[in-house]
């Protein structure tokens, strides 16, 4: 059975959800056993609220930039169809469930149970005790490039948390070798692939023998006389002559 996860990152008017904050960024990263389809979700989302100077510092995303953009309610059914029933990865995932789910209540829908997120920080905080684990030292940490990082983006940082989150989890399976198949996307805001194992073909096994070492071979044999014990080893019927 494939095990379908999705790699999540949020970005905030602020660090207040229960203030009025609100989400103006999603990025996600679909895993199927651990490993990246192509399939991803982005959008921009207008608040309907001014951006904070703090959060604008840390991300980039101006209130000009925001005030054509789609508002939560309306991007909030594909979001969720996106989402499925995969389970989410999120770095400090308290942060980014929070968030949702106060867009979920304006909206109706679901809210989405934190018990069944997987959190990257608590793993990292686990199998790190005392180190720096924000996502900036675990890229550096296990030589992931973030150079592109200049500024927090959602999908790009869903991106980069994605291969945190196979380093966490113990590594690249070397020798797993899949192959992605990009397929049209869905929409602006949604892309999709399809990742699928390539198929194993029988490959036919080339006999480097020679004709003179085929003979000896065959002469070999026949000193063995006409029930020799390898023939039982080989499942091979004694000569009725016998």
């Amino acid at each position: 059975m494939m095990l379908r996860e999705i790699v999540l990152d949020t970005e905030t008017t602020g660090t207040e959800h229960a203030q009025g904050d609100r989400v103006i960024e999603i990025g996600c990263v679909e895993l199927l056993n651990h490993i990246p389809t192509g399939r991803t979700y982005h959008v921009y989302i207008n608040p309907q609220r001014a951006v904070s100077a703090g959060a604008l510092a840390v991300h980039g995303l101006s209130d000009s930039f925001l005030a054509d953009k789609p508002v939560f309610a309306s991007i909030a059914d594909e979001f969720v169809e996106f989402i499925g029933d995969g389970r989410l990865v999120i770095h400090n995932a308290s942060f980014d469930v929070g968030f949702l789910n106060a867009e979920f209540a304006r909206t109706g829908h679901k809210p989405i149970d934190l018990g069944g997120v997987v959190d990257t920080l608590s793993m990292a905080r686990r199998k790190h005790p005392g180190a720096a684990n924000n996502l900036d030292a675990l890229c550096s940490r296990y030589g992931i490039d973030n150079s592109k990082r200049t500024k927090h983006g959602a999908l790009l940082d869903a991106e980069i948390l994605a291969e945190v989150y196979i380093e966490l989890i113990g590594g690249k399976q070397v020798g797993f070798d899949l192959s992605l198949q990009p397929a049209s996307g869905r929409g602006t805001q949604v892309q999709t692939g399809a990742a699928a194992p390539r198929e194993a073909r029988p490959r036919q096994m080339i006999s480097r023998l020679t004709e003179a070492e085929r003979a000896a071979h065959s002469a070999f044999i026949e000193t063995l006389g006409q029930n020799p014990l390898w023939r039982e080893y080989l499942g091979q019927a004694p000569d009725a002559k016998a």
